[in-house]
């Protein structure tokens, strides 16, 4: 079955990210895990949201670079009944996005790249005018999606895209804008792809090995890269991914474009991604901050959107979060700053997870274990 664009509805992402929030409320205990404490009722909650069949895939929370909470539940793949592991790799959809920002921010900081320049200084071809590096971050483009344009402009599906047939699309069609650059919010997956061959045409790299070089290898994220660069090499590790019907999701034409989505990880290598942010290996704090400042403001969800990072609040305290759904496969990592408390969840199958979780989780909000009052999503 080839790979399709499922975008998420607000309905589904309200539930995922609200509910989620709430393990991050409960104050994780350092005494020996007992069935009152947060790890127990983690392991409960997805036992049974797996025993349900609506849950496959891993888990990870950690809270100051301590893993509090890590298992798999289900197959990597389905058809040989072979089981994931903790080092199973997965697409992780637009959590890509954070990569390229901090790609951006990295050029930025190296004084190879103005944030507030256009495109068309990096991209002399680009053929809109006014839409900068910054616009492109913040979904304020106001460019159209490519995964729908495209249907109607790349006539051979049998052959895989790239970025470079993207910008060419642009480039001959000149698909029309939603609306002047910085006038809205739109999410564009269009924008991050385009980041990928800005960053490509400043460094003279590819993105799969500026990203391997600059970053994977840094952090020992030794189970991560980006689509097909080296894949076979991870193959034996790859969990594929699979629709409701618990049919595999194949690729198609639209996979082999990067910087929207795209790289390939594992739970523990995202953690390390995770704890790198709060360092300097990367980029300096000054620089990363850019990510998590609210810029864009999304009316339909009452949220932010900084440099690849959705940004909410709760009762006071600020989270940022992204979630990915892409190929089969769902991801989402979640962090709160002032604890350095985190949840990645990484599943390779289109299931139900999304709907159950705002009921499933408010039981870890109780002091008794019962089913709470419903969050108000956001």
């Amino acid at each position: 079955m080839r790979c399709r664009f499922f975008p998420f509805s607000i309905l589904m992402v309200s539930a995922f990210i609200v509910s989620l929030f709430i393990l991050f409320a409960i104050a994780l205990p350092t005494q020996r895990s007992t069935i009152n404490t947060v790890p127990f009722r983690i392991d409960s909650l997805f036992q049974e949201l797996h025993a349900q069949g609506k849950f496959n895939g891993n888990v990870l929370v950690a809270r100051d670079n301590e893993i509090v909470y890590s298992k798999v539940f289900g197959y990597a793949d389905f058809e040989h009944k072979k089981p994931l592991t903790i080092q199973s790799i997965f697409e992780v959809g637009s959590i890509t996005k954070q990569f390229t920002a901090i790609v951006v921010m990295m050029l930025y900081e190296n004084g190879k790249l103005d944030l507030n320049d256009p495109v068309k200084v990096y991209i002399p071809e680009f053929p809109y005018e006014g839409i900068t590096i910054h616009h492109l971050l913040t979904h304020r483009s106001g460019l159209p999606e490519y995964m729908r344009f495209a249907k109607k402009y790349w006539k051979n599906k049998k052959q895989v895209m790239t970025n470079k047939d993207l910008l060419n699309i642009l480039i001959k069609y000149r698909p029309a804008l939603l609306f002047s650059p910085d006038e809205d919010y739109y999410y564009s997956n269009t924008g991050y792809a385009l980041l990928a061959s800005v960053i490509e045409r400043i460094s003279g790299l590819k993105y799969s090995n500026f990203l391997e070089n600059k970053i994977f290898k840094t952090l020992d994220m030794n189970n991560t890269f980006v689509f097909r660069k080296q894949k076979a090499k991870y193959y034996n590790n790859i969990a594929f991914g699979y629709d409701l019907r618990q049919r595999r999701v194949r690729e198609d034409y639209l996979c082999g474009i990067v910087g929207d989505k795209g790289i390939y990880s594992s739970v523990e290598d995202l953690l390390k991604w995770d704890n790198a942010l709060y360092s300097e290996k990367l980029v300096k704090q000054e620089t990363l901050a850019k990510a998590f400042t609210p810029y864009s403001y999304d009316k339909n969800n009452d949220r932010y959107y900084g440099y690849g990072w959705r940004i909410a609040e709760i009762n006071g305290c600020k989270i940022f979060y992204h979630a990915g759904q892409w190929n089969g496969y769902n991801s989402l990592i979640l962090r709160r700053h002032y604890d350095k408390s985190t949840i990645i969840i990484l599943s390779n199958k289109r299931d139900s997870v999304y709907e159950e979780l705002d009921v499933l989780v408010s039981m870890l909000d109780s002091k008794d274990g019962t089913v709470g009052a419903k969050s108000n999503g956001f």
